[in-house]
């Protein structure tokens, strides 16, 4: 199952590295998301590296997703990668605060990738992260 995961993360990173401009006036890379700390995470500090956005959720039924986030992490950072978990309420299974989420991650899996404020992934108040995604390879 973790080679699957892996294998099927890795596709879609090439997919979106290769893809970084294309219908929308917006690159990719023009686009900001405000982090758990409140920083403001500029895409286009990540030009020339892999990009792994994942949307999250500390009640999902696959929130044990994070430990291989955390593995891939620290597996590929050097040679270039960036995890980026963006934890969402869009689905009713997050915590209420960004600071729950963040000590969440903290506590039960070490997470040290960058995470973004609890953020709208689907729908009218999706981030524009997410609205690009689906103007642009989404049906």
């Amino acid at each position: 199952m973790k080679r699957l995961i892996i294998i099927s993360i890795t596709i879609i990173m090439f997919f979106f590295k290769s893809s970084a401009m294309s219908n929308n006036q917006k690159s990719f890379y023009d686009l900001e998301i405000e982090s758990i700390n409140g920083e403001i995470i500029k895409l286009k500090d990540y030009r020339d590296k892999v990009i792994l956005i994942v949307n999250t959720a500390s009640y999902c039924g696959f929130t044990k997703q994070y430990e291989d986030l955390q593995e891939l992490w620290d597996k590929y950072k050097s040679k270039g990668l960036i995890v980026l978990g963006v934890p969402s309420d869009s689905f009713n299974q997050e915590k209420k605060t960004n600071s729950e989420v963040k000590e969440f991650c903290e506590v039960n899996f070490d997470i040290n990738f960058p995470l973004t404020t609890i953020t709208e992934v689907k729908g009218r108040n999706a981030h524009e992260i997410f609205k690009w995604a689906q103007n642009n390879f989404g049906k």
